[in-house]
């Protein structure tokens, strides 16, 4: 399809469910740690929906998702209640699902998104609480070819947040974007795994278009089925198109729920969208309201940490570039390793943390990818690393052997100064001791010499690297080069 026509302006809001990570179910005492269990054996007649069992909130959730909304800056309701919801889904086992619809814990909320250097706040309308259902699985019959479906009860009455946006989106960039950083956050607070491809992380869109200067909505679909943020981009994109199709050819777009096809690259028609009506929401009698107090709020406030974009500005304003601010807070683990790192080193702050974020962006980030591995897994304490950059940074020994010594930490867990004394490496900054070599790397390469005189300022580069290679990468190069400087204009 071609490009989205300039004259229409697209206008997007998210719904993302996001499971929590709880010990337990959100009614039950079910262990909520299911991912890989045998299909039907985290469950209880509650979770199953058996008549007469009766539900009991988990505190834990409820904390979390006040933990949520104070990250997503949402005011938190003193007074909520639990809602049914009703409809009839083979993966409701009740026929009915407790959620939350006039009166949610969170409302009025936003997050800031930057796309092309535009900083943007995004609306969070409400962020509430309900369950989980089971899981449908599809099969085909190996001998008739017949579809047919399993039932997983396992993931039913999971605590499940439901995060919607306002309608303040205007791009599919922007809904990734909107997208990495909301999960970003649920992961710095620790609520969440947030893992798209695990399903704990799903994300619901709903998409118009309108000409641009019109106040007024467009109608808006809902797309459904979109497993990875790439797919929630080339919905929107795809849907947005499509829309101004229909639009331009005269014909009028429907209020619909449609499924993305990564396979067709295209949306799909499912079925005309619902209304809450068609939900027939009443309170959930099994449960009391819920009544947050202010104290209660204020305990969950304590846990919060610093967020993303807190640290990014802090990092900043420590001098590092906008590059390294954000990754190295990109991930709260990494963010620690690398403050502890800057604790241990010595100095002002600012030479502190650029030292500690060229080494963690260079030979850590090196390492971590070779070894497709995550920064809990990297076997160096901060002090230790801290120990080798203190060496390099003070001259002791030379980038280059820095690097050495750093691969052999990693491998055997020996400190910096440990193999830097029992290997000789030491940097080398006498000049009596380097203008042997000097002239010796002169008299072994005429043609260099020659280049030199020439006017070839590489040829003093490569002279240089004679000498560094000569003496294992322990010599001190810009001694080398004044040595060499001065010997080649004799």
């Amino acid at each position: 399809m071609t490009a989205i026509a300039t004259e229409y302006e697209v206008v997007i809001g998210l719904e993302v469910h996001c499971q929590l990570k709880t010990a337990s179910k959100m009614f039950c005492g079910c262990s909520a740690d299911y991912s890989g269990a045998e299909p039907n054996t985290h469950v209880c007649p509650v979770c199953l929906g058996m008549p007469g069992v009766l539900p009991v909130i988990n505190e834990k959730a409820i904390e979390d998702i006040v933990l949520t909304g104070l990250a997503l800056n949402c005011s938190i309701a003193p007074f909520s209640k639990f809602d049914r919801k009703n409809y009839h889904y083979p993966d409701l086992m009740k026929g009915y699902q407790i959620s939350q619809y006039d009166l949610p814990i969170c409302r009025d909320g936003w997050l800031e998104v930057e796309v092309e250097g535009e900083r943007r706040r995004v609306g969070i309308t409400r962020v509430h609480m309900e369950e989980d259902t089971a899981r449908l699985l599809h099969r085909v019959d190996p001998v008739t070819g017949e579809p047919y479906s399993l039932i997983d009860v396992n993931r039913s009455g999971t605590p499940l947040m439901e995060i919607v946006s306002e309608p303040d989106i205007r791009s599919a960039a922007e809904a990734r974007e909107y997208l990495v950083r909301l999960r970003q956050v649920l992961r710095y607070i620790g609520v969440s795994n947030a893992n798209m491809e695990e399903g704990d992380f799903r994300c619901d869109a709903n998409i118009s278009v309108r000409r641009r200067g019109d106040t007024a909505f467009g109608t808006k679909v809902e797309i459904k089925n979109m497993n990875s943020f790439r797919a929630v981009h080339d919905a929107l994109v795809f849907e947005a198109k499509r829309q101004i199709g229909v639009l331009e050819a005269g014909g009028r777009i429907e209020q619909e729920t449609r499924g993305w096809s990564d396979e067709r690259q295209a949306t799909l028609s499912q079925r005309s969208k619902e209304h809450a009506h068609d939900y027939r929401y009443f309170p959930e009698p099994d449960l009391p309201p819920l009544r947050l107090s202010a104290a209660f709020v204020e305990r969950v406030r304590a846990r919060l940490p610093e967020l993303p974009a807190a640290k990014v500005e802090r990092y900043r304003a420590l001098g590092l570039s906008a590059y390294e601010a954000a990754t190295l807070a990109e991930e709260r683990p990494r963010a620690a390793y690398f403050e502890q790192l800057v604790a241990a080193l010595s100095g002002d702050e600012a030479r502190r943390a650029k030292l500690a974020a060229n080494w963690m962006l260079g030979e850590v980030a090196r390492w971590l990818n070779a070894n497709q591995a995550e920064i809990d897994r990297f076997p160096l304490e901060p002090a230790a690393l801290a120990g080798l950059i203190e060496q390099v940074a003070s001259g002791a020994v030379t980038a280059l052997v820095g690097k050495e010594v750093f691969d052999q930490m990693v491998a055997s867990g020996e400190s910096a100064q440990a193999i830097i004394e029992r290997q000789g490496l030491a940097q080398i900054s006498g000049q009596d001791e380097l203008a042997g070599l000097v002239r010796k790397a002169i008299a072994a390469n005429p043609k260099a010499v020659a280049d030199y005189h020439a006017g070839k300022e590489t040829a003093v580069k490569f002279l240089i690297g004679q000498v560094m290679r000569e003496t294992r990468g322990r010599a001190n190069a810009q001694v080398v080069q004044e040595l060499l400087e001065r010997e080649l204009k004799k």
